[in-house]
């Protein structure tokens, strides 16, 4: 199928975009790597009036170590978070992440915020924001606003972006070598969006809130896992001490099933998953 018929522009300045979505609103949609978009225009399931380009904008694909900070704008790829040396070195667990993300073609068009926006509970960037606290910026003609990565995703395909607003970049604090870290995703194909995947980072002692587990694609949206990193926090963070961690996963998830998982396999899917993942992120310590 093709897309329905929709007028085009190409704005060379964020304020002209800003401008043009605050006069169209519901009817516009902002296209940056299409990799999601386009394809549910074609099969009509979206069908805006209204399609902003934003790839003209300057400013949006900076990839930038700010303090101890990392900064991505609205139009990094996934292919130069992967092929980053920056974000290698000061966020690893993200590095990390991207080599499951699709597949080579669309991991040079696709961006981490045009995911971000689209809000799929089996995308990775959402999982990775959330364990990392990050913090994205919303631009609109009526000003900048910034919401947490815990606030940002409401439910599946649903986030807080309002209908005037740009989804500009993403703060995301910086992993240093003394964290470890692992992510783990099951897929049906390599490239598919995961059945489950589970993200651990475990920072220094000297941080709050250093044990951080997150689920993704077995409920409506990526979720972080209290019940899990409290056991594992109290604990000598032993071989006894990941599995009752694991084990507790179903306490903090409302697991879906549906035509490629059951809930319960979803369930035991997690589980195995999280464990595998403790495990090569304590390996990293014993290693280093």
């Amino acid at each position: 199928m093709k897309p329905a018929s929709f007028d085009y522009f190409r704005p060379d300045t964020l304020e002209q975009a800003l401008a043009l979505l605050a006069t169209h609103r519901d009817e516009a949609k902002i296209l940056a790597g299409g990799q999601t978009l386009v394809p549910m225009m074609n099969f009509r399931l979206v069908a805006p009036q209204i399609l902003i380009d934003i790839n003209e904008v300057q400013g949006l694909n900076s990839i930038e170590r700010q303090n101890d900070v990392l900064y991505l704008g609205a139009l990094v790829r996934w292919h130069e978070i992967q092929s980053s040396p920056l974000i290698v070195k000061s966020h690893p667990l993200l590095a990390e992440a991207v080599s499951h993300v699709a597949h080579y073609q669309i991991r040079n068009c696709g961006t981490w915020a045009g995911s971000c926006a689209h809000a799929d509970p089996a995308a990775e960037f959402p999982a990775i924001a959330l364990i990392s606290n990050a913090r994205f910026s919303l631009e609109s003609s009526r000003g900048r606003r910034v919401v947490s990565a815990s606030d940002f995703f409401v439910g599946p395909l649903t986030t807080v972006l309002r209908p005037d607003e740009i989804l500009v970049g993403v703060e995301m604090p910086i992993v240093t070598s003394e964290s470890q870290w692992a992510f783990e995703e099951l897929a049906l194909r390599t490239g598919d969006f995961a059945i489950a995947g589970v993200a651990v980072l475990i920072l220094p002692e000297n941080h709050d809130d250093r044990v951080r587990f997150v689920a993704f694609g077995v409920g409506d949206k990526a979720c972080r896992l209290p019940t899990a990193e409290s056991i594992f926090a109290k604990s000598d963070m032993n071989p006894d001490s990941i599995r009752g961690a694991a084990a507790s996963i179903g306490r903090d998830l409302e697991i879906r099933g549906d035509i490629h998982a059951s809930a319960e396999y979803r369930s035991a899917l997690a589980t195995v998953l999280l464990e595998r993942a403790l495990d090569r992120a304590l390996m990293k310590g014993r290693l280093s």
